[in-house]
């Protein structure tokens, strides 16, 4: 099996190595879309800024060689009435920490669009975890902003060169779930450029993303739809040259939805219907040229991807794509988080073993709910049970669906499978921060015969472990896996693999631990001198660019597990730090060594902390990292460039961004509260 899973994975990466041509919009798709437009009566204008009635594909322009454009969600797999290869949701994405297999999960879902003829996807979702709460966290990325772009880079890298466009999702501040449509979020112009606009930046810049998505709620007034704030702006201040397009049924106004600078309203005409239109532009209150903009940014897109002269169905990449499922489970075995571990793991191949797994996500493929949700293709998925009792002969594995207390008092190990599901955390509703009811109990059931337990949990985010972390061996943040998680998860139990994934947010342990949980419940907003007002329309982001760990220090409070956290079966010892300018900014170079007995992969993360800033800041910041595997014994060199951007913060007076000079602590680390390595250089 070990030789199976490293050829997987140098078969995985391999195929990254046939990448095509970055997408880019360039003056001839400009030049190109432009033409169309002056072609194009009114009404088929105002057919083209808006979604057809079947909610996923664009109009078609036949006389001018404008084809439908068929969308699809979603952040794991392409779905909408189809079945297709279901990936690692995006939380387990960020806590690989591994840029080449995020990069492999947006080829994948590339293929599978290709294969079933969808020309755009809508993801990935990249909106900043702030809350636990927050229902739809298992798309997101995590709580970094640095994290999440250098994810979503490769993520949209990997999909758009498969001539694909992505998607980047929702724009801007979209950090809950509840009254998405209502909530009125309000953030300081630092704290929207620090930690809320950065992952959007990054992905227009470099990676240079298709299309943009905004988001339901309003963003310091404005909805995102309807802000030419975010829009014209930001977005366009960036360059961004591609599809802006509402979220669905996102729009309300429609006269802020053609002002705003939206180009796509879906899934249909809600804001923009025809009629309106018209009597707007009769009576003056908009002009054409606002139609035209949004056609031709829209055109531009169409051509730089090739749909207006290729057709988007690649008819030799099959639907069921061999190479799909080998990525898919490339990453399922590099996100898994091990949190606790008192010795149980790994639990070798031996007939001495006796092992029960139960829980209600034992045996089911967990997933997040909403856009998320993909249907797996049949005999594709495995269970974390099924996982177990593949391994191979040697042990016993029985699944029990309730507790048996003769079988699980004979029991070597128990392994619970719990945690939420399509039902209990997903999009339009956020969730509770324990764990669905029965269990906690079951869990306390279990530890009553038998203490040798193994947690191993579905979720996006932290939740309520209090109750049994002090009693259980082992704690696994399984995420939500995709197809083949709970093989994933076999292996590394068994330790055929090492666990590699670490956390990409804070677990605070608690949901009063995290400072940022009294300006997120918006029940908790209180107007000045007591005036009273609808409590729940308002979330004041007070809490300004200490989101997460970058919280710790300032508001005095510590964490059950770190930023960055993650056990595996081997040691690392980190030695001869080394920074040297390099171009714009330093190349840190360090050494690490496994000094244990198991070959493993390390995430080094290196912060940067300003020694005395003119202005408040975080005391540290990550700005690089990087996943080396090491065998059992040997050492490996790491070097990792930090740019000058690393050492700036946002001037809100000056709108621009600013580094100060004086001294900043480079800090080695392998985790946001495990300082390796540190030293101070002079800018």
């Amino acid at each position: 099996m070990k030789r199976a899973i490293l050829t997987l994975a140098a078969l995985s990466l391999g195929l990254l190595t046939f990448a095509q041509e970055k997408f880019n919009i360039t003056q001839a798709d400009k030049d190109r879309a432009a033409k169309l437009v002056e072609q194009m009566t009114l009404d088929e204008k105002i057919s083209l800024i808006s979604g057809k009635i079947d909610e996923f594909h664009t109009f078609e322009i036949s006389r001018l060689g404008i084809p439908s454009v068929r969308l699809a969600d979603g952040p794991q797999g392409v779905r909408n009435n189809t079945k297709s290869t279901y990936y690692p949701c995006g939380m387990s994405a960020a806590a690989s920490w591994n840029r080449a297999a995020v990069r492999g999960m947006g080829t994948g879902i590339g293929y599978d669009a290709r294969a079933r003829g969808v020309g755009i996807m809508l993801c990935p979702g990249v909106n900043i975890y702030r809350s636990a709460l927050c229902g739809r966290n298992f798309e997101y990325f995590g709580e970094d902003p640095y994290l999440a772009s250098e994810t979503a880079v490769q993520y949209i890298e990997g999909m758009q060169e498969q001539k694909v466009l992505a998607t980047i999702k929702h724009f801007a501040l979209n950090n809950q779930e509840y009254q998405r449509h209502a909530v009125a979020s309000n953030a300081s112009e630092r704290a929207m450029n620090e930690i809320y606009f950065p992952t959007f930046r990054k992905a227009v810049e470099q990676a240079k993303v298709g299309c943009v998505m905004t988001c339901y709620g309003r963003v310091n007034g404005y909805h995102g739809a309807e802000s030419p704030f975010l829009i014209k702006q930001t977005l366009r201040g960036w360059g961004f040259d591609g599809i802006v397009m509402s979220d669905w049924s996102s729009t309300y106004s429609p006269i802020l939805c053609l002002q705003s600078g939206l180009d796509l309203e879906v899934p249909k005409d809600w804001a923009q219907y025809p009629e309106v239109v018209k009597e707007l532009l009769a009576n003056g209150a908009i002009e054409e040229r606002l139609l035209d903009e949004k056609c031709t940014h829209i055109l531009q897109t169409f051509s730089a991807a090739g749909f207006l002269d290729n057709p988007m169905k690649d008819e030799s990449i099959p639907e069921d794509y061999e190479k799909s499922h080998e990525l898919a489970y490339n990453l399922a075995l590099e996100g898994p988080v091990l949190l606790k571990n008192d010795g149980i793991l790994p639990i070798k191949k031996s007939n001495k073993n006796n092992i029960v797994v139960i829980g209600p996500n034992a045996n089911k493929i967990a997933c997040g709910g909403g856009s998320g949700i993909v249907t797996a293709i049949e005999g594709r998925t495995i269970t974390l049970a099924e996982g177990l009792q593949t391994l191979g002969k040697g042990y016993k594995v029985t699944a029990l669906e309730s507790p048996d207390a003769d079988a699980l008092k004979k029991a070597t190990a128990v392994i619970v499978g719990v945690g939420f599901d399509s039902d209990t955390e997903r999009e339009a509703a956020d969730r509770t921060y324990t764990l669905p009811e029965g269990q906690d109990e079951l869990i306390k059931t279990v530890l009553g015969y038998n203490k040798n337990v193994v947690v191993v949990a579905n979720s996006g985010g932290e939740f309520d472990v209090s109750g049994w972390i002090d009693d259980v061996k082992a704690l696994i943040m399984a995420w939500y896996g995709g197809e083949s998680g709970g093989k994933a998860l076999a292996a590394l139990i068994s330790g055929e693999v090492s666990p590699s994934g670490k956390l990409p947010f804070t677990f605070w342990g608690s949901l009063d631990k995290n400072p940022l949980q009294r300006y997120y419940d918006p029940f908790n907003f209180r107007l000045a001198r007591g005036r009273q007002q609808d409590k729940s329309q308002f979330v004041e982001y007070r809490e300004g660019v200490f989101v997460g760990y970058r919280g710790i220090e300032h508001f005095g409070v510590k964490p059950m597990f770190a930023f960055g956290y993650g056990l595996t079966y081997t040691n690392f010892e980190y030695s001869n730090l080394s920074v040297t300018p390099s171009g714009d900014g330093y190349d840190v170079s360090f050494k690490i060594k496994n000094s244990g007995k198991a070959e493993a992969s390390e995430v080094a993360q290196v912060y940067v902390a300003p020694v005395s800033p003119s202005v408040v800041r975080p005391s540290h910041e990550l700005k690089g990292y990087d996943k080396v595997k090491i065998a059992a014994g040997k050492e490996s060199s790491v070097k990792i460039h930090l740019d000058a951007d690393a050492f700036k913060y946002y001037d809100a007076t000056l709108h621009d961004w600013m580094a100060d000079p004086g001294q900043y602590k480079i800090q080695v680390a392998a985790s946001e509260q495990d300082v390796r390595l540190e030293t101070t250089v002079l800018r």
